[in-house]
């Protein structure tokens, strides 16, 4: 006959047998989900990190080149030759104007259709090397049959579409250089005049997707929308084209939805994709495997921790079975709040037992997991407003850099601390629009004499820079050309949100006195502060 101690023994056996199994399953469960989840919701965030990107830059060369035309419209009054030649001067002029500060246009254009004038043929502007427009030969379109579309496409789409248009890549004429552009079709009444069109690098987007990865084996591709791949780091499509093979196109299934699981070359991938405003469509792809990797991992460590410690768990059940039903509860409610999206709360139990094994390995599920999410986070580091490296960019760089100082010890470089003044007024005056002009003309300047070094946006109205190499030689004269530019800035733009007065601190790294990278940065901004007392109000 069977004790009651043992059949109360076999009972709490039982029972702690029966309750960790279960709590093993339900952890496997809610791993599993919460690891889905959380890799859907990273794929999907990187792929709009990178709509965003990218449809800044094109967004940026639409509402140039609808500016423009929308000049062109109210300023065109005739097509005879001297109206068109008068005409054309005008309007070189606000191109000129729109693109003086803007690095990322490749060429601009306002070409004129040869019917209704051969002697004036309009003005093409480029600029290869970085160094500004100059003025090129224009494309003799009389070489050209203007009907048919997949010739000349900059001008014989926009004219046979009749309506503005984004072209897929193709080889600009003369320059010998793949583009993407925005062309804008003109008229006087009835009659087509010309076109007025952008051109960029085709290099600039295949940067911008070169820099979409996730885990290991992911990547980014451009595709238009029928499928066929423009873009993609592991396809030579520009090879393809010239050797006259057909283009690749994304495997069956691709273009049913945003998110979508597919099979390419014997590989299960999950991809996320989001249309871009010129038409195209952008897509993330990683291995499933990879995706999963993470939670088949935890789950095989839970199962593996479970199955080691069933034995002592049952045999000190009953001594710790009180002591065990809390941290159980703690650790469910953080799984429930983990699988709401609560990555925050970690259960402090910090026993050595199973349940505290459990709960550390838990705390590092979720730890991992948060991290991932951070990261993906941090994958947006250009300032919207201005265009150039965010606060978090500039936190990234100090560290980079503190580790080099580290490794590498004594390191030349100083750093550089402005201050927009007076920009609440502006925008209390004028207007929050007048405002980000005051800041996008702050940046500007900041850019242009400091072109060597990465600038920053650290605040609202406060911008930094790095000045190592040839810039830190220089730095001395680099500050006396930007205080120079503040008064020629302040003096010669005619709007009052345009006279930027910037205040600035510059503090040089002195190893034997700076203990951190950061020393250098706060005495940068005190001299900055104290540049905004001793000028503030006065010429400099």
């Amino acid at each position: 006959m069977k004790s009651i101690r043992t059949k109360i023994t076999m009972m709490t056996v039982c029972a702690v047998a029966a309750a960790m199994i279960v709590a093993t399953v339900v952890g496997a469960v809610l791993i599993r989900s919460i690891g889905s989840r959380s890799s859907d919701k990273l794929l999907n965030l990187l792929c709009e990190t990178g709509e965003k990107n990218l449809d800044y830059y094109f967004n940026r060369v639409e509402q140039s080149v609808e500016m423009v035309s929308a000049y062109v419209k109210t300023d065109l009054d005739g097509v005879d030759d001297a109206h068109l030649q008068a005409h054309l001067d005008r309007v070189s002029d606000i191109f000129k104007k729109m693109t003086n500060k803007e690095n990322d246009i490749l060429t601009y254009y306002y070409r004129i259709d040869p019917a209704v004038s051969t002697a004036v043929k309009g003005f093409w502007y480029v600029n290869l090397d970085g160094d500004g427009f100059v003025e090129h030969e224009v494309t003799d379109i009389t070489l050209y049959d203007t009907s048919d579309t997949s010739r000349l496409v900059w001008f014989t789409v926009p004219k046979f579409t009749g309506k503005a248009v984004w072209l897929p890549p193709y080889i600009t004429d003369n320059l010998d250089v793949r583009v993407l552009s925005y062309n804008v079709p003109i008229y006087f009444g009835e009659t087509f005049v010309g076109v007025v069109g952008i051109e960029i690098d085709y290099s600039l987007m295949a940067d911008q997707v070169d820099n979409i990865t996730l885990f290991e084996n992911g990547y980014a591709f451009i595709n238009d929308k029928d499928g066929n791949i423009i873009y993609h780091p592991r396809i030579d499509v520009i090879k393809l084209e010239e050797e006259g093979k057909p283009l690749p196109t994304t495997p069956n299934g691709m273009l049913d939805g945003e998110l979508v699981e597919y099979t390419y070359d014997g590989v299960k991938k999950l991809a996320a994709r989001l249309p871009l405003s010129n038409g195209m469509f952008l897509t993330v792809s990683v291995p499933v495997n990879e995706v999963n990797a993470d939670w088949h991992r935890w789950i095989l460590i839970t199962v593996i921790v479970f199955v080691a410690l069933i034995v002592p768990f049952i045999i000190f059940s009953k001594r710790f079975s009180d002591h065990i039903t809390k941290p159980l509860r703690d650790l469910t409610d953080a799984a429930i709040r983990v699988d709401s999206g609560d990555y925050t709360y970690i259960p402090d139990y910090k026993g050595k037992d199973e349940v505290g094994i459990l709960t550390n390995t838990f705390g590092m599920l979720t730890s991992h997991l948060k991290s991932y999410i951070g990261y993906l986070n941090d994958l947006a580091y250009a300032d919207a407003l201005t265009a150039v490296h965010n606060k978090g960019a500039f936190n990234i760089y100090l560290e980079a850099l503190q580790k080099k100082v580290d490794e590498e010890g004594k390191k030349d470089f100083a750093v550089c601390v402005f201050d927009c003044n007076d920009l609440k007024k502006v925008n209390d005056e004028f207007g929050h629009d007048k405002g980000d002009i005051y800041l996008r003309a702050a940046c500007a300047l900041i850019c242009k004499v400091f072109a060597h070094s990465p600038v920053f946006r650290t605040g609202g109205d406060e911008f930094a820079t790095v000045l190592q190499g040839g810039d830190f030689k220089a730095r001395n004269d680099l500050i006396s050309v930007f205080d120079d530019q503040c008064r020629l800035l302040r003096t010669n733009a005619s709007d009052r949100w345009e006279q930027v007065d910037i205040a600035r601190g510059m503090a040089v790294y002195e190893p034997n006195t700076d203990r951190s990278v950061n020393d250098v940065v706060h005495r940068a901004d005190m001299l900055m502060y104290e540049d905004k007392r001793n000028f503030k109000g006065k010429e400099r």
